[in-house]
């Protein structure tokens, strides 16, 4: 799912390409993508996009007369651009599509096409009217990089489940998902399944150090690939890439000290930590096969490596 810096991201290069611009029409290929019935897309056709918001994991686009186009892109939905008049919707993944043509000339400045490669279709749109509507939508988490040391600790300690899950609630922080909350808890050396109302001061200093650098090295980084590439938009939003040091890079070795990196399997998505860095070397109970090996589950790096060694011979 795209978390905050892909927002981020995404909201700077729509602003860049359309700030001024009329909206010229909305057009919706899936009957299911339009959650909401007032305001039509007819009233908020021809009128001028004046402004971007991010809501959590949402993106929000107004346009005047206190209007709102509300995008969840949810786990695979994407947006592309192209410079053509009304691109077409493409067959498969396509959703939705934006068209926005230059105010003062009314040539064209392109269209947004709201993809979603999946077959359960979880993204959505809804046509909102009002900022107070807009912010009704939010979640009611903090916003991880516009507080202060003291109001990250306050939200942490609000409720007592472990790191990861606090990370990740929306009730508590904005933005913030399973890839980020794994590269955020490796820089901080926290153990994931550590409980948030157990931290000492020093180590909710660490986690607050590491989540804002966390967020602004991505939202940086995916910043410079998205302006490096030919149309100056982030192509490629995912949540898993090659200079991550954990997320996603189950078995590799970790960065910082060479360990293989672990992970906890749970429904569709996992958690992915250094034993090493992260909990002393102890490897954490991974449900399911925790339960399937049940006192056979090695409990540290070391027992780990002498069952592999015991497993080749």
């Amino acid at each position: 799912m795209p978390e905050l810096p892909d927002i981020v991201v995404y909201l700077e290069r729509l602003e860049a390409k359309t700030r001024g611009s009329t909206l010229a029409g909305m057009r919706f290929s899936s009957p299911f993508v339009l959650r909401s019935f007032d305001p039509k897309p007819a009233e908020l056709t021809g009128k001028k996009l004046v402004a971007y918001r991010r809501i959590g994991k949402r993106l929000a686009l107004g346009v005047e007369g206190d209007l709102w186009i509300v995008i969840h892109l949810m786990v695979a939905g994407r947006l592309r651009w192209s410079d053509a008049a009304k691109d077409k919707i493409p067959g498969k993944v396509g959703l939705a599509a934006f068209d926005f043509e230059d105010a003062p000339t009314k040539t064209r400045a392109g269209t947004l096409i709201l993809t979603e490669v999946s077959t359960k279709k979880r993204a959505s749109v809804h046509l909102v009217r009002g900022s107070d509507a807009v912010d009704a939508i939010h979640r009611g988490g903090v916003e991880p990089l516009d507080i202060d040391r003291t109001a990250f600790g306050a939200a942490l300690r609000k409720e007592n489940h472990t790191l990861k899950r606090t990370l990740t609630d929306p009730h508590l922080f904005s933005g913030i998902g399973n890839a980020y909350s794994d590269e955020i808890l490796h820089r901080a050396k926290l153990s994931p399944v550590a409980l948030s109302t157990k931290l000492d001061e020093p180590q909710i200093d660490r986690l607050y150090a590491a989540t804002r650098e966390t967020l602004l090295h991505w939202t940086d980084v995916l910043r410079k690939d998205a302006l490096a590439g030919k149309d100056q938009w982030p192509e490629k939003v995912t949540a898993f890439r090659d200079d991550m040091a954990v997320h996603g890079k189950y078995g590799k070795p970790c960065p910082v000290c060479g360990a293989p990196v672990q992970r906890i399997a749970y429904a569709d998505n996992e958690t992915n930590y250094c034993a090493q860095c992260q909990t002393g070397g102890k490897l954490l109970a991974d449900r399911s096969m925790s339960r399937l090996m049940k006192d056979d589950w090695p409990k540290t790096l070391e027992e780990l490596e002498d069952r592999k060694a015991t497993l080749k011979k």
